[in-house]
């Protein structure tokens, strides 16, 4: 049995200075479009507030041995869930506004199982972003360990399977034949 499928899940806690970075951000974004400073004004004087005291109370991010489980929203509640095995990459990204508030952004890439099927996801304010992302490239790498040993071990039971259904089609071909040899000809 799988050590790693045993172990609960684990969940990630959000650095609570992600609220004024997100009133900040959202903000400056209103007044650069010249049509949002009036809505700039309203979000700063308490919308803003409101908001990202209510989506930081509503983050949720878990790391399973199968799969990377995010939620968010207030109003729409947005879920994914990312096989840890889709996981291409996990960039770790800071800047300027990030590190003045003491946050990072963890941006997941992932693979579809057919062209055009490619996600992005970001996670913004984790608290020890660089040790969750080595967990999640970790659980990742040690799945895909234990699939590459089990068709080792499909291999053997399907070989053995088909000896079986032959020993069984040799057994047929013998009744067969000597019923063959038992039945009247007419």
């Amino acid at each position: 049995m799988n050590i790693a499928a045993t172990l609960p899940p684990l969940r990630t806690r959000f650095n609570p200075l992600i609220r004024p970075y997100l009133v900040l951000s959202v903000g400056f974004s209103l007044i650069v479009s010249l049509i949002g400073i009036p809505f700039a004004i309203l979000w700063f004087l308490g919308v803003g507030q409101w908001w990202a005291r209510h989506y930081f109370d509503k983050l949720e991010c878990e790391l399973t041995p199968r799969a990377l489980r995010y939620r968010k929203g207030i109003f729409v509640t947005v879920e994914k869930t990312i096989p840890l095995e889709n996981i291409q990459d996990v960039t770790f990204i800071e800047g300027p506004l990030l590190k003045r508030f003491n946050l990072s952004i963890l941006k997941f890439e992932t693979a579809g199982h057919s062209a055009g099927q490619a996600n992005d996801m970001k996670l913004i304010g984790i608290i020890d972003a660089h040790d969750f992302r080595a967990r999640i490239l970790a659980a990742r790498d040690e799945m895909k360990r234990a699939q590459q040993s089990v068709p080792a071990a499909m291999d053997t039971t399907d070989l053995a399977q088909v000896e079986s259904l032959r020993a069984i089609q040799r057994s047929l071909e013998e009744i067969t034949a000597l019923l063959k040899e038992r039945l009247p000809k007419p």
